[in-house]
């Protein structure tokens, strides 16, 4: 398949989702089509898509799909018995989703919201289906006009000297991440567009390699010039002065604006701190989850060690080792310059009012 003018990895297209395989990029593009809950939540748990918010719309339409699957009970006559049975039904579709990737906070954010919208819809069993189908695609929407607002809020906030920003990040908060646009990507779009950014480094990532695979693999598709860099490098490129900004994403955020994000974004902050560099995260507040007042409480999802010891068919390491795979890791607030959100810059400290403005 020819490659995209622009990325989209979740989309809707005619009757079923049409999904970036981000597990075969860099080195072949390819699309599989969804149309059923089951295969979303495969599709999910196995990082066919990936990303917080990218998981969030996915799982949108995997609730659609569950419930075009949910069908009708013969034995209930009356209506109302009938939409009860399918609302007790579609919560069994959102428990499987729920189940996929226990992280990132867009996947249970926007579960809820499709349960709200279908618990509020008055109407036949067919017309709550059709709403759902509406509000995944709303969400889908929303997303892309999100990542936009956080891309030029990002642009505006990030320092005026030098002239040609020379930016990193870490693993992938891109397009491929999202609806499109991306979030740190989409800092970095805006910023490329305004003429102010020369060059985009980025941490490999391991051990999945989002940022060597998947970053790079953006950058190159829109000319945008990029270097990849092992993760250990990064405090000697900022010793050398080679970076100027730090941008990341973010998985889960918590109401102190402590940050999950890819392992290792803990280090590359830590480094930034002692070379005096800002380090934004970017994200929509659909990732910030108001209902834990610190990172100490963001669940951790620990992933198979063979992506630890293994690189495609390769092992590295020898039988009888023991292995820790965290997927992420949490950012202290005092680490973070100011979360970029599609509402505008805040720091840490004052994430807490927009609460109210927080769609549910």
């Amino acid at each position: 398949m020819s490659l995209p003018n622009q990325v989209y990895p979740v989309i809707w297209y005619q009757d079923h989702v049409r999904l970036i395989d981000q597990t075969r990029l860099p080195l072949e593009y390819s699309v599989v089509e969804i149309s059923r809950c089951d295969d979303m939540a495969l599709a999910i748990r196995t990082m066919i898509v990936r990303g917080a918010p990218a998981i969030g719309v996915a799982a949108a339409y995997g609730m659609y799909l569950g419930a075009r699957e949910i069908h009708p009970n013969p034995a209930l006559k009356d209506s109302t018995a009938e939409r009860n049975d399918f609302l007790n039904r579609l919560e069994a579709v959102a428990q499987k989703l729920r189940a996929t990737r226990p992280t990132a906070v867009n996947l249970f954010w926007a579960i809820d919201r499709m349960l709200k919208a279908a618990r509020q819809t008055i109407g036949t069993v067919d017309h709550l289906k059709q709403v759902l189908l509406e509000t995944a695609q709303r969400i889908n929407a929303e997303d892309i006009e999100t990542c936009q607002a956080i891309g030029d809020y990002g642009a505006q906030a990030l320092p005026s000297s030098p002239d040609k920003l020379r930016l990193l990040t870490h693993c992938n908060a891109g397009a491929l991440a999202t609806a499109g646009y991306g979030t740190a990507l989409g800092v970095v779009r805006s910023v490329w567009r305004d003429g102010r950014l020369e060059r985009v480094y980025a941490d490999e990532t391991r051990p999945r390699l989002q940022g060597a695979k998947l970053t790079a693999w953006e950058c190159v598709q829109e000319g945008i010039p990029v270097t990849v860099i092992t993760d250990n490098m990064a405090a000697h490129c900022m010793k050398l002065g080679m970076i100027d900004v730090v941008v990341v994403g973010a998985d889960r955020i918590a109401a102190n604006g402590d940050a999950a994000n890819k392992i290792g974004t803990y280090s590359v902050a830590i480094a930034a701190q002692a070379h005096n560099l800002p380090f934004y995260v970017a994200a929509p507040l659909s990732t910030v989850d108001f209902s834990l007042s610190d990172g100490s409480q963001i669940p951790i999802e620990e992933r198979d060690p063979v992506e630890v010891y293994q690189v495609g068919e390769t092992r590295l390491c020898p039988p009888g080792v023991e292995f820790y795979n965290p997927a992420f890791d949490v950012t202290p607030a005092s680490l973070i310059t100011g979360i970029i959100t599609e509402l505008g810059v805040v720091k840490p400290a004052d994430l807490i009012q927009f609460r109210e403005k927080q769609v549910v």
